[in-house]
């Protein structure tokens, strides 16, 4: 049997000769099927027939002896006890070079209005292993992102996954915005996962300004199921991999990570796991590590994918369990402040708690020099902002403390970004000469 594909609207190519059962339970969550339980596996879709004759699709979540519990797609499932029920296999996309520029749901169904999508030679399994540890090239190439603060502080390197960590509202989806107009990709894929629906016009037409022609976009808004917006990273990541076996540079955005943990969660949930951390079942420990091993750099003489994941901490806590189990995972992190986002600077990148396990690569020695004395010298700073503020501090008792006083808010200005200014190429050379600049005027 060849592997499913998501069907058209109102149309479904059965085969001749199919595994049936039937549907003996439905619940809010999920239903059950009997009469599948020997031909199914877990991430097999079922497909049932709802009364007005539309084909509703759920995958198998549970194997039990007698029945196996089914997670549907549709927010709204509609078919009911005793309806017929199908194996169809596992789900599958077929991304082509033509996708460049297209928007598409979490099965890969085009939903921009724009007409069909071509298929590809190659079907990608939404829900792939990684490759082999030893089957993966080396990263060495540097990535420039043009965003200053994270070309300075913490720089990416081709194939290396990176963490954007914020709470709510403090400028995480326009960071990551500003960071899908890099031009050192071939290809950017973005899964915008539980965004509000108004978002993803104004992301297209707004952040990327229209220019859409190396960009592949997925949707699952935050009023699609849960199985939707699971699927929505997978589908984004199958299609970074197809770019990426072109030998293409890919830029892999989700945002966010958070949400897909969400969504394992419900569904791991109605397949009966126990809450341990927080009401996450373990499966969702298991399934993140799974998709973010997915991006990297490819087999030797392919592309890479370059994986930046938004991680929305709960309640501004930096080590609540996804969180947590991401960062471990990651090559390294982004911390976006709320204190730094309530003065006003965006970016609100915390240099001090940010960091990217590949940097090396990327800096020569000046720059790495230079690097590690900003960075201390904005401790120095931010560890005496209270005692200035207290009137402790008095000048020329500390010329350390001196000089992080005049030069830390150039290095603040110099870094910061919105939106729509022109992206910086070479970040290091604007912040040598603003910090020039605030030395000749500090000792005037």
């Amino acid at each position: 049997m060849k592997p499913y594909q998501r069907p058209e609207k109102g149309s479904l190519n059965d085969p001749l000769i199919r595994i049936s059962g039937h549907v003996i339970d439905v619940s809010a969550q999920a239903f059950r099927v009997a009469g599948l339980s020997p031909f199914v596996r877990l991430g097999d879709c079922v497909a049932t027939r709802s009364p007005d004759g539309e084909t509703e699709i759920g995958e198998v979540v549970r194997v039990e002896e007698k029945s196996a519990t089914v997670k549907p797609f549709a927010a709204n499932f509609r078919s009911g006890v005793r309806s017929v029920a199908w194996r169809t296999g596992p789900i599958t996309v077929s991304p082509a070079k033509s996708w460049k520029g297209r928007t598409v749901d979490a099965f890969g169904r085009p939903c921009d209005n724009l007409g069909n999508l071509e298929k590809g030679p190659r079907a990608f399994a939404a829900d792939a292993m990684p490759d082999t540890a030893m089957g993966r090239g080396r990263v060495d190439k540097p990535a420039k992102t043009d965003v200053k603060a994270i070309d300075i502080f913490t720089p990416l390197v081709k194939g290396q996954r990176m963490g954007i960590f914020a709470g709510s509202g403090v400028g995480k989806s326009t960071l990551m915005g500003m960071l899908a107009r890099a031009k050192g990709f071939d290809t950017i894929v973005v899964a915008l996962v539980g965004e509000r629906g108004r978002e993803v016009r104004e992301f297209l037409e707004v952040t990327m300004g229209g220019d859409l022609s190396r960009l592949v976009t997925v949707v699952a808004t935050g009023d699609e199921s849960p199985m939707m917006r699971r699927m929505a990273p997978k589908t984004a990541m199958s299609i970074a991999e197809f770019f990426r076996d072109e030998g293409d540079d890919v830029l892999l955005i989700v945002d966010s990570v958070t949400r897909l943990a969400h969504a394992a969660r419900d569904v791991a949930l109605a397949a009966g796991e126990p809450p341990v951390a927080r009401g996450y079942p373990p499966s969702v420990f298991s399934e993140l590590p799974r998709l973010l091993e997915r991006a990297g750099p490819g087999p030797e003489g392919k592309g890479t994918i370059t994986g930046l994941f938004a991680v929305l901490v709960d309640g501004d806590d930096h080590n609540e369990p996804v969180a947590d189990a991401i960062r471990g995972t990651l090559d390294g992190h982004i911390v976006l402040s709320r204190s730094i986002a309530e003065e006003g600077r965006f970016p609100a990148v915390d240099v001090l708690k940010s960091i990217s396990r590949l940097a090396d690569l990327c800096w020569d020695t000046q720059e790495r020099e230079l690097v590690m004395r900003l960075r201390a010298m904005i401790a120095r700073f931010e560890d005496t902002r209270d005692l200035r503020l207290l009137g402790g501090y008095a000048r020329g008792g500390d010329t350390t403390l001196d000089q992080a006083v005049d030069l830390v808010p150039i290095i603040y200005e110099a870094i910061g970004q919105k939106p729509g200014d022109p992206l910086v190429d070479k970040a290091f050379d604007d912040l040598s000469r603003r910090l020039k600049q605030g030395l000749v005027a500090a000792q005037g």
